[in-house]
């Protein structure tokens, strides 16, 4: 056969050097396919920290003046001077008001004059019976005469006494024309103008003195909550605050800011509401500024009870639901988890943590939008606004008192 009718044999080496080229395109393409790959997602985290929490209550109530005293005109007369001056303070036994005193001062002088008369009566009845003493034990006058002058003497007497309680009541009678204060307090605006007849038949409110330092402040707990929290006391969940009911109050004012002033918890009612189904509280508070006024609407923040081994987290890192409350916990491998967890009440922005996390576990607060099904991500501390921590803190036990 003619070599023309066959073609020519392609060498060995050009083939291998195309596979070898294809294999080469390959891997180049893989190997930029995973120098493009993006790095894991930044998501702020805290790493959780458990020790003593307390928790706190926030309570509606009203402020109340310690002691109120209605200053009252006890003695009927015209109302002469007004001797303070309107919305000062005060000091117990000062005087106030000024009533007609002379109608008083002309009764005590007749009680006087009642008292000398009997006194002098008393004096004469005395020397007669102790001269008929003798003459009586001689036979010299009858026993009737020397009984007439002891009677006499002893009626004397008697009048004498009476006359010291009438001279006694014309001399309050009198101090009664002089009101003065019944307590230290601020005083309120006059109620009468001079001129005017008071105390005449009842007792006339002239004014109205409030002792405001301290002040009370009246507050109010669901009867559930109280219980609750009883519950969870005796089961050994939680542990009462503070010895009895001597617990701190921290006061906070209708434009949300916080009295600077700590007060304490005086005492809880022993019977509930039956229209409301509340518990009355007292806490006493110090007012020395006089910023409290009686009747402001305020709230009372007081740590009934505490949790030994809770956690606190920011409010935005709790998913809340109506199948329960969750967290994403990423794992040392950056896998992030769904976590089911219990809370207490809120404090201070957070949430008491009680069951679900355990100490070290970092959790998302931020950077949710970045997390996509089973992909790892890289946490970095979260930054709270205007604080540079990562690490959920535990606060350290309100103070008794404070400024």
């Amino acid at each position: 056969m003619s070599p023309k009718n066959h073609p020519a044999p392609v060498p060995c080496t050009a083939a291998l050097l195309v596979v070898v080229l294809l294999t080469l395109a390959g891997c180049g393409d893989r190997a930029g396919k995973a120098a493009t790959a993006p790095p894991p997602p930044e998501v702020g985290v805290v790493t959780v920290a458990a020790g003593t929490v307390g928790l706190v209550s926030e309570l509606p109530g009203r402020t109340e003046a310690s002691r109120v005293a209605q200053v009252r005109a006890r003695a009927a007369g015209i109302l002469l001077q007004r001797l303070f001056q309107e919305g000062s303070d005060v000091k117990a036994g000062q005087v106030l008001f000024q009533i007609d005193p002379a109608p008083y001062r002309a009764l005590l002088a007749a009680a006087q004059a009642a008292v000398a008369r009997s006194e002098a009566n008393v004096m004469q009845t005395t020397a007669q019976a102790e001269r008929y003493r003798p003459l009586a034990e001689a036979n010299a006058i009858s026993q009737q005469d020397y009984v007439n002058a002891v009677a006499a003497r002893k009626l004397a007497e008697a009048e004498l006494a009476s006359s010291l309680a009438a001279l006694e009541t014309a001399r309050i009678n009198l101090g009664h024309a002089t009101v003065t204060a019944p307590i230290s307090g601020r005083i309120g605006r006059t109620l009468v103008t001079e001129g005017a007849l008071v105390g005449q038949g009842e007792p006339t409110p002239l004014a109205l003195v409030q002792q405001i330092d301290p002040m009370y402040v009246n507050l109010s707990q669901p009867v559930a909550d109280v219980l609750r929290l009883r519950a969870a006391i005796a089961s050994g969940e939680l542990r009462r605050a503070g010895p009895g009911d001597a617990l701190p109050v921290r006061i906070v004012l209708d434009d949300g800011s916080e009295y600077p002033v700590a007060g304490r918890l005086l005492f809880s009612d022993l019977s509930v509401d039956p229209t409301t189904g509340q518990i009355a509280l007292r806490a006493e508070v110090a007012n020395p500024r006089g910023v409290l006024l009686p009747g402001m609407y305020v709230r009372a923040r007081l740590e009934q009870a505490s949790a030994a081994s809770a956690i606190l987290l920011p409010q935005q890192a709790v998913q809340r639901s109506a199948q329960g409350d969750r967290v994403k916990v990423v794992a040392p491998d950056g896998k992030v988890s769904d976590r089911a967890v219990k809370l207490g009440p809120a404090r201070e922005g957070q949430w008491v943590v009680l069951d679900g996390l355990a100490a070290g576990e970092q959790v998302v607060v931020d950077g949710f939008q970045k997390l996509q099904g089973d992909r790892a991500v890289k946490p970095v501390p979260w930054q709270p606004p205007g604080g540079a921590s990562g690490t959920s803190s535990v606060p350290p036990p309100a103070r008794a008192q404070g400024t």
